[in-house]
Parts: C-alpha cells; structure tokens; sequence
C-alpha cells in the first residue's frame, strides 16, 4: 500500500541535487526527530525505502535538515548494520577487526580503494555471467564443470590478491 502524501516541512528543500555522471539525484533530509524526508515525493520515508533506491540503483543525497551536512554514508551504513544484524551476516568478525585494524593506518586511503575496485569486479561479474547463465544453462558458473572452473579460478585468485594485500599492509602487533 502506497505511503499517504505528507505536508512538506516549512523550510524550502532542494528537490534534487547533483549525482555522479550528472544524473541528478534525490535529496532526502534527515531531522532531528531522526525522520528522513523525500522531498521528490514529499513524503517520508524509512531505511528500507532508501535500502530499495540502492538495489535500484537510483541516486540520492541524504542531508542534516539543520546543518545541510551530506550525512548519506551515515545512513547507508545503518543500513548495512541492520542487514547483518538482521540474520545472515556478509561480514565474519575477523573481516571487520582488519578492516578496523586499516583506520588511522596509513594504508587507510589504499584498502578503500582496494575493496572499491573488488566490489566493481563482483559487480561486473554478476551483470554479466549471471545473465549468461539464465540464457544458456550450460554456461551456469555455479551447474557446468567448465564454467564452474572459471567461476573458481577467478575466485581463489581474489582470495589469494585479498590475502597478499592484508599480509603484505596489516599492521604489526
């Protein structure tokens, strides 16, 4: 069931601010009463709605409604929290103690960009082998043995760059 239209708040709100690749994106402002606000649909909106503008890919800025603070990767790591909370947890304890381990290391710039670039990798692999797979069952990475290979391969080779570059930059004891 669709959400009832709210008042807007009193302040004038930006309806859209400016998006990476010049897309412009959804504002939604943040209160102190810990609401968030769409102003494109003048409504509000809870973590689950913004959860649903990231697997749709749709871009958006969520900003303090006191301070106009960009507060957007606050909130999306809240949603993270919930999602591991929420049952079937994407990251061990040891993950999270190494990547902790990386704040204030001087390293801390370089493990951003390594997990930025081995999420695109993941990423571009699901956009295209998964497609693949549904098209020619055969090709399936994770049914036929010759796809199944390469899905491994490819696998163990990121696990091993993963643990090279840990072993290689975590700080000593």
């Amino acid at each position: 069931m669709p959400k009832p239209k709210t008042a807007a708040p009193a302040e004038a709100v930006p309806e859209e601010a400016a998006a990476p690749g010049g897309q412009a994106a959804r504002v939604i402002k943040k209160y102190p009463n810990r609401r968030l606000y769409d102003t494109r649909t003048s409504s509000y909106i809870t973590l689950t709605e913004i959860k649903q503008l990231v697997m749709n890919s749709e871009p958006f800025t969520v900003l303090d409604a006191k301070t106009s603070e960009d507060i957007s990767r606050s909130i999306l790591l809240q949603i993270i929290l919930e999602e591991e909370a929420g049952g079937s947890p994407m990251f061990t304890a040891p993950v999270l103690e190494n990547i902790i381990r990386f704040y204030g290391n001087t390293m801390q710039g370089f493990m951003g960009g390594y997990l930025e670039k081995n999420m695109q990798a993941l990423m571009d692999l699901q956009r295209t082998v998964i497609p693949a797979a549904m098209t020619n069952p055969l090709a399936n990475p994770l049914t036929s043995p010759m796809g199944n290979n390469v899905f491994l391969q490819m696998q163990e080779h990121m696990q091993k760059q993963t643990e090279q570059f840990l072993s290689t930059f975590t700080p000593k004891r």
